[in-house]
């Protein structure tokens, strides 16, 4: 049997208002201990378009980025078990603590999930019924990998454009 993979911590700004809910960190961005960390993903880049901000290559420097928008980053998947990096080859998979979270965060309004796999273990572990009073969004995966139901980058940045409005 492989590895049993872990996802990071939770990025958490005083007052969060959206978290965006990967599904699990691929091999790339597990190795550079970084969300996001493939160069390819999207999900950066719609950012800086989002907030009209010039791209920004530091790690800790995104960080504080999205911080600074009231934005938390996690991932609907706390272990599991996967070859490479494909969110189709995930097995055993054990949820974060996201109800734990919300608890403690109560000014989060939107999860917003990043793609299918995100949302999907999220709806399977959390019912949206039991949500307080955060809506829950499927937003496009950032992913580089094309997919079935993949957009163009503009694409992505319209349908990403949701979450301005809890912010």
């Amino acid at each position: 049997m492989d590895e049993k993979l872990k996802s990071f911590p939770p990025v958490l700004p005083d007052v969060p208002k959206v978290l965006i809910l990967g599904s699990m960190p691929g091999g790339m961005s597990l190795a550079k201990n970084e969300y996001y960390g493939n160069p390819r993903n999207h999900f950066w880049m719609i950012l800086f378009e989002l907030f009209q901000e010039d791209p920004i290559e530091d790690y800790d420097e995104k960080i504080k980025f999205i911080k600074r928008q009231g934005i938390a980053l996690w991932d609907s998947i706390g272990s599991c078990y996967r070859k490479g990096s494909l969110d189709a080859s995930i097995k055993e998979e054990e949820p974060n603590d996201i109800m734990g979270l919300l608890q403690a965060y109560p000014s989060i309004q939107l999860i917003a999930c990043n793609g299918t796999k995100s949302y999907q273990t999220f709806k399977k572990n959390f019912p949206l019924d039991q949500l307080a009073k955060a809506e829950v969004a499927k937003l496009p995966s950032t992913s580089p990998i094309p997919g079935r139901y993949t957009k163009t980058f503009e694409g992505k940045v319209e349908e990403w454009s949701k979450i301005l409005q809890f912010l």
